[in-house]
């Protein structure tokens, strides 16, 4: 029986979302826009990288055909010759929303149709009423912070603050979330992940897709760090998943990453960690050693999203872009016989874009394994495709949101 190897590389939209202008977005594309900058040396930094965006084992597969069918407009660096040798095509999202959970929910099988609560632009962001239950329930004396903003500056804004008087930093982004700050040695990061649960009880009437506990260390603003301890409180799928109905069918799914936390730990049978994009790959390396027959992996590489495309770093983000490339043969020699290897991603977050918030894109739909021809998918109307298509290697039945695109002609 076959298994299946899903990658999602956080963030990395390919443009072309016919609906991106009712989110600000038209014109927005993550790699168009990074290619298009490191051609012409914007994407060029010293000790880091240099020249065209090069990344020629995903373009072999077909990221480039993929991207030029998205878009309509060639990629720059990227320009495999001939027919490429995996499946290529794009998926479009049909949630409601842009952000993490709607879009790999929708990747596994069940879009986001409703509209998540969100906080307004305002300080204070949050509604009075509610840090207050929040406050008292955990026995807190106050916060700090209360308004959007960005989680390494508002750590380095006060932190100092934070740690001398014991208060937690909340902020929130354009996305359905509360973030909650604090140092993991003098808050304590048993206390934090306490409080973040305390957090997702009281933020539920407020329709709020995720708290996220982002622990802290080091003892000045100018050593903070965020650690690899970083916790996600989702609220649960609206529908079985196809994680869900691979549990079911007595199949083991491992999640490597944060996979886990999005699903609110629902139909994720093992858990890997890792702090960075590196980690993440190695983590997915041993849970391939670990998947048996009729098995899903199942690995989000955060960096992407997180350190580079929120802080609107091209060449940061171009160098991890072609870091995973280099490693990706890795991935795929530990393949075996009907193993599938699918590379996708959720959003976009164009790091040449206004503000620091996800880009409305479509994703790329990459796929490969032992004896798959190469062949274009087209363009998919929605992220389910995905999983179902995942679903029908696997062998269980479709779920009623998507079609595979594995039965192409």
């Amino acid at each position: 029986m076959p298994r299946a190897i899903l990658c999602v590389l956080d963030s990395f939209g390919i443009g072309g979302a016919t609906d991106a202008d009712a989110f600000g977005d038209a014109g927005s594309d993550t790699l168009g826009h990074i290619a298009e900058h490191c051609a012409d040396g914007r994407g060029d930094r010293e000790g880091l990288r240099s020249g065209p965006l090069s990344v020629p084992n995903m373009d072999r597969l077909g990221l480039g055909a993929a991207g030029r069918l998205s878009t309509g407009k060639a990629i720059p660096g990227l320009d495999f010759p001939g027919d490429p040798d995996g499946l290529w095509g794009y998926a479009a999202e049909v949630s409601h929303g842009k952000d993490t959970p709607s879009g790999h929910w929708e990747i596994a099988g069940v879009p986001v149709r409703f509209d998540w609560g969100y906080f307004p632009e305002t300080i204070p962001a949050f509604p009075k009423e509610l840090v207050a239950k929040i406050s008292e329930a955990a026995g807190l004396d106050g916060i700090l912070g209360d308004k959007h903003a960005s989680g390494t500056e508002i750590i380095a804004e006060l932190g100092e603050e934070h740690v001398r008087t014991g208060k937690p930093i909340f902020y929130t982004s354009a996305d359905s979330v509360i973030q909650i700050a604090a140092h993991e040695g003098h808050f304590g990061l048993e206390r934090l992940l306490k409080l973040c649960e305390t957090a997702r009880e009281f933020a539920d009437p407020y329709n709020i897709g995720r708290v996220i506990a982002r622990p802290f260390d080091g003892e000045s603003s100018e050593t903070f760090r965020r650690t690899a301890n970083r916790r996600d409180y989702s609220v649960l799928p609206p529908e079985p998943t196809l994680l869900d109905r691979l549990s079911d069918a007595g199949r083991t799914v491992i999640g490597v990453g944060k996979i886990s936390d999005i699903f609110a730990h629902q139909g994720v049978a093992r858990v890997l960690k890792g702090a960075g994009n590196d980690q993440l790959f190695d983590r997915t390396l041993e849970a391939m050693e670990m998947a048996q027959d009729g098995d899903l992996v199942f690995s989000n590489f955060i960096d992407f999203d997180s350190l580079y495309g929120h802080r609107r770093d091209v060449p940061g983000y171009a160098a991890a872009l072609e870091h995973f490339d280099r490693r990706l043969p890795e991935m795929i020699n530990r393949m075996r016989a009907g193993d599938l290897l699918v590379l996708t991603a959720d959003h976009g977050c164009d790091p040449t874009w206004k503000g620091t918030d996800h880009t409305r894109e479509n994703v790329p739909v990459i796929a490969t394994g032992p004896g798959i021809a190469g062949k274009s998918v087209g363009g998919r109307k929605t992220y389910a495709d995905i999983g179902e298509s995942v679903a029908a290697h696997l062998g269980i039945a479709q779920g009623p949101h998507g079609t595979s695109f594995l039965q192409i002609d």
